[in-house]
């Protein structure tokens, strides 16, 4: 547990300052009402969401060494509430740092292309972290739970992690990289009943979209599916590219499996906001594609 004000270089990613925007209001809205500081970085780029490698490692490592720089210029941890960045991010952090252990060399390079266009270099003196493992660890569950003021009970919450936040980098911080249980024991906190389902830590299908559309449709619908049928009220994720497969092309998926799912998918700030006693407008719940309603209701909201 935490007495002290904590405080991130933030990291918001791209998507969700531009396609799930409600993700960047609900982690500011809740970060405020916990006491937790924010820096944005400004200055920081896209992560590349893993693609920049398939060209070159070498650009993914010195993009987001960058990145990292930038939070260590503040001597601050830098804070993502992506999965997907938590993962690209958090693998070139503990590359680099086997760099400047076993390869100098390399980590040279990476800083000379850095020192060129007049950056800070990167020095291995800071920590990659997602919102929830900052939620869970930093802040602690015990002083989230003082801070519940409309309790979730009866809200059957099923997460889904998004496999870059649980096997993006060799280790797993906080969890169990194949049997998480941080959203769960969240959930339970807010007062939420947390919904187990075979594919809660599979992949949602986001990385096949662009070229195979109808596999990501099946993967995700399955996902869905089971989540339906395990009793789930809503999804809960902390991934914004979990959450454009899963929720925004969910109507897409029910036209490709002849099915209606119609369940709703929060974003992990969200839910957190719910139970901190926010209105669901500011907490962006008005956006989503399918709609949140039945959540609502079911909270008497």
């Amino acid at each position: 547990m935490t007495t002290k004000t904590l405080e991130y270089a933030y990291f918001p990613g791209c998507v969700a300052q531009g396609a799930v925007r409600e993700l960047y209001l609900s982690t500011a809205a809740i970060t405020e009402a916990l006491g937790i500081k924010l820096i944005e970085l400004k200055k920081a780029s896209c992560c590349g969401s893993g693609t920049f490698k398939e060209d070159s490692l070498l650009l993914e490592d010195t993009v987001n060494a960058r990145n990292i720089a930038l939070a260590e210029s503040l001597k601050l941890p830098l804070l993502t509430h992506c999965s997907t960045c938590q993962g690209v991010l958090g693998h070139v952090n503990e590359r680099l740092l086997d760099a400047k252990e076993n390869n100098p060399a390399y980590l040279d390079k990476v800083n000379g292309f850095l020192t060129k266009e007049n950056c800070s270099p990167y020095q291995g003196s800071t920590e990659v972290i997602h919102l929830l493992w900052a939620l869970v660890r930093d802040y602690g569950l015990e002083n989230l739970a003082k801070k519940v003021k409309r309790s979730l009970t009866g809200l059957n919450c099923a997460a889904f992690y998004g496999c870059y936040l649980l096997r993006g980098q060799k280790t797993t911080p906080l969890d169990d990289p194949f049997n998480p249980q941080s959203m769960e024991n969240v959930f339970q906190t807010l007062g939420a009943t947390p919904i187990f389902y075979q594919g809660r830590t599979q992949c949602c299908g986001w990385p096949l979209s662009s070229y195979a559309t109808e596999s990501a449709f099946q993967m995700a619908a399955k996902h869905l599916q089971e989540a339906i049928a395990s009793g789930a009220d809503c999804l809960v994720t902390p991934c914004p590219l979990c959450h454009l497969n899963l929720e925004s092309r969910q109507p897409e998926i029910e036209q490709a499996i002849g099915q209606s799912l119609k369940i709703p998918v929060l974003h992990l700030p969200q839910l957190v906001g719910l139970a901190l006693g926010l209105d669901p407008q500011q907490l962006g719940l008005d956006r989503h594609v399918v709609s949140t309603k039945p959540v609502l209701e079911k909270l008497g909201l």
